[in-house]
């Protein structure tokens, strides 16, 4: 007879006890503990970018406030509370609420991530569809090697397909009423 290994998973609590590390980031989804290693330098050019544009024009339009990583978001309640870390997220202004001194604590109105290779099947598949499930109005993800983004517009706690957007185009996004984001600035090396 095999004793069966039993793994007792990690808590909102378990995470808020982890040592403050700022060389190492930490994504706490569905009860295991994720390190996220740290980004490439091209992955941190199209943060920066990004973050940028939405900033000022944000900022510029009193529209809210946009935040990037190290920031937790925190999703879910009691013990089934779930922390990401995404590249860029936004929070307007008639929702400034859920921003805490220690993070996020409910759904942005919009969460980006950019894929790199250790994060890109989890960003795709499991954060996706918990930050539909808990009310992300919008989930960009932006491709570097497809040069590509994905435009995700929640539904009723689902996202339809995506609007795909090729790095010669612009796109535009209800949330950020004026603005046009054109990806040839954004996707350059």
């Amino acid at each position: 007879m095999t004793a069966s290994q039993s793994r007792i998973p990690y808590t909102y609590e378990d995470y808020r006890m982890l040592p403050e590390d700022m060389s190492r980031r930490y994504e706490l989804l569905h009860g295991e503990l994720y390190m996220v290693p740290a980004p490439t330098t091209r992955h941190q050019r199209i943060s920066r970018k990004l973050e940028t544009i939405l900033d000022r024009h944000v900022t510029d339009h009193g529209l809210g406030e946009v935040f990037d990583a190290p920031v937790d978001v925190v999703l879910g309640r009691d013990n089934e509370r779930e922390v990401a870390q995404p590249d860029i997220l936004f929070v307007a202004h008639a929702r400034r609420a859920i921003i805490k001194l220690h993070g996020i604590e409910g759904a942005p109105d919009l969460v980006a991530e950019i894929l790199s290779e250790g994060t890109a099947e989890r960003d795709r598949g499991y954060k996706r569809a918990l930050y539909a499930r808990n009310g992300v109005s919008e989930y960009w993800i932006i491709d570097p090697q497809t040069r590509t983004v994905e435009v995700y517009v929640n539904h009723g706690g689902e996202y339809g397909g995506p609007a795909t957007f090729p790095a010669d185009a612009a796109f535009a996004s209800a949330l950020f009423p004026g603005l046009a984001i054109p990806l040839a600035d954004i996707l350059a090396d």
